[in-house]
């Protein structure tokens, strides 16, 4: 008899392997709480691929970066919208992973998620997401106002409501899906005490808008092959790679004018931000022609991808930081 030990590519007999467990008990033994630590540890990795908190924690940061520019400062309510945000954040991808469940078990990037993959049961999942955006919304409502209420509960539902719904029926969902990237700022806009049309915040949530749809079809691009295999609508089954890229980098250009736009209409304090702001913006700019230089190889949209997030934290760190300078000088 043999048996294929998991971690091992050998085939080990059974007296062989009998001896890999003594050797391992004698020579490496696991202190008492390994296997409790161990547990909880699988447990909260799983809550992070489920509730996908990186981008929910990017909600979140917008969230405070509007706060941060509608009250010129750091306040203790600050504590209030971020926290809600990103429960709600939280909650609406857990919601999103239990809507999307059969058709991320056809496609290779998502199919080893907590749900497909089998390490959540589905019912278990849609609890967890529905908590998450119930003690959300409880926050902001015992916390917030009922327009930071009513902006929250808007998001989540044009998330998983709308936007889940289009992209299974056409290619340009991503256009309405964007809105949800201009939501979070606004929130901590209304939630500083400001009115949500004024000029500041419109301009602010203009560039999330735009950066919104690059970031989605940046996405889409790097895995255009998984989504026709899922039978979802694509942009690739349309467009050419060529045409693809040309007009990506239109959208990656957009994002850039669009933070150029931000100091326009939203006053920043100190010039060397401004000078940082039109930095970053011709830095993503010009790093975005490589989409039209290298038309056979497929790494440039990922690295594309991963610029225009970092892109997006620069804006966000810049415009805090301009604020906080300002508290401090």
């Amino acid at each position: 008899m043999r048996i294929q030990k998991i971690g091992y590519r050998k085939q080990l007999t059974l007296e062989e392997f009998g001896d890999l467990v003594v050797w391992q008990k004698v020579r490496q033994p696991y202190p008492p709480l390994y296997p409790v630590f161990y547990t909880l540890y699988s447990k909260i990795k799983i809550f992070f691929e489920l509730s996908k908190v990186k981008i929910s924690l990017l909600a979140a940061l917008s969230t405070a970066t509007g706060f941060i520019l509608a009250t010129d400062g750091l306040l203790a309510e600050i504590i209030i919208p971020t926290l809600g945000i990103f429960l709600l954040a939280c909650g609406a991808s857990a919601l999103n992973q239990y809507q999307d469940r059969k058709i991320d078990a056809l496609m290779d990037r998502t199919k080893r998620r907590p749900i497909p993959s089998g390490k959540v049961p589905p019912f278990r999942a849609l609890f967890v997401a529905l908590l998450l955006i119930f003690a959300g919304s409880l926050i902001l409502f015992s916390g917030s106002t009922l327009a930071v209420l009513g902006l929250g509960v808007f998001a989540v539902l044009w998330y998983n409501g709308v936007y889940t719904y289009l992209k299974r029926r056409s290619t340009f969902a991503v256009l309405p899906g964007a809105l949800i990237g201009a939501i979070p700022p606004a929130i901590g806009w209304v939630a500083g005490g400001r009115d949500i049309v004024e000029p500041q915040i419109l301009a602010i949530a203009f560039f999330f808008f735009i950066w919104q749809v690059p970031h989605f079809w940046l996405l889409l691009l790097n895995y255009g092959g998984d989504y026709e295999k899922a039978g979802l609508p694509s942009v690739t089954r349309i467009l050419t790679p060529g045409q693809l890229k040309r007009i990506t980098f239109i959208w990656i250009v957009a994002t850039a004018v669009a933070c150029i736009l931000i100091p326009i209409f939203s006053r920043v304090n100190s010039y060397i931000i401004n000078l940082c702001l039109l930095s970053a913006a011709l830095w993503l700019a010009g790093n975005a022609t490589k989409l039209l230089r290298d038309y056979n190889k497929e790494f440039s949209f990922k690295l594309a991808f991963r610029e225009i997030n970092i892109y997006a934290l620069i804006v966000i760190s810049l415009l805090s930081v301009d604020k906080l300078m300002k508290l401090v000088g």
